[in-house]
Parts: structure tokens; C-alpha cells; sequence
């Protein structure tokens, strides 16, 4: 049994589909630009792809691929600019004979230690 709803019978809503809109990230020459880690993960990758996306907070770049299945994966790099590396002070190290002759020392410090307490102990 039919019933009446109002509308003639040939009526068919029209529905639009609405589609998922990867979150809106600043690409300036070619490079997608995240803020920091946790937006990396959050950027939608198609499957089949990879992406690199640069951290505008840190010297980092996040490789972000996802398999053919859509399972995501990231690699995360660290770089330096040329140049701009801090120069390390040289370190020197203590051979045997500086520690040899730095025990000598402490030894004969406590020696004259326990000579003025005798001393003071004596008074």
C-alpha cells in the first residue's frame, strides 16, 4: 500500500556529498609547512604516496607515506645548514701519568691533613 507524503511521485531528494578536505597548510615554493610533529601526523597523505613536509618550528623535515591500504608511515629527519654548525672545542684528555700523578697529590693532602689534626688534637 502506498502512502502520500506530500510530494509528487517522481520527487527524489538530492543529497550532496560532502568531501573531506585535507587540513589547509601553507605551500610556499613547492613545501608543505607544518607546526611541529603532531600536525604531521595529522596531514592526510593519499594512498600510494608520500609527501615531505617541513616543520616551521624546528629544523626538521617529516617524510609521510602511506601504503597502497592507506596505512600511514613517517620518517623523521633533522638538518643543518652548512656553515651554521657550532665549531666543539678540542677536548683534551688525561693520560695515565696525570691521573698517576693527581692520586700522588690527593694522598699526600690527606697525609697533611692528618698531621694537623694530630696537631691540634695535641694542643
Amino acid at each position: 500500500m502506498a502512502y502520500f507524503n506530500g510530494y509528487p511521485a517522481t520527487y527524489q531528494p538530492m543529497f550532496q556529498a560532502q568531501q573531506y578536505q585535507a587540513p589547509q597548510q601553507s605551500q610556499q615554493g613547492g613545501l608543505i609547512w607544518v607546526q611541529g610533529e603532531s600536525a604531521a601526523k595529522s596531514y592526510m597523505v593519499a594512498p600510494g604516496n608520500t609527501v615531505q613536509l617541513w616543520d616551521s618550528e624546528e629544523k626538521i623535515i617529516y617524510l609521510k607515506s602511506a601504503d597502497p591500504s592507506g596505512m600511514p608511515s613517517m620518517k623523521i629527519l633533522d638538518y643543518t645548514i652548512r656553515g651554521e654548525e657550532k665549531e666543539q672545542p678540542a677536548v683534551e684528555y688525561a693520560t695515565k701519568e696525570d691521573l698517576n700523578a693527581l692520586a700522588e697529590k690527593v694522598k699526600e693532602l690527606s697525609r697533611r691533613k692528618k698531621v694537623v689534626r694530630e696537631v691540634e688534637d695535641d694542643e
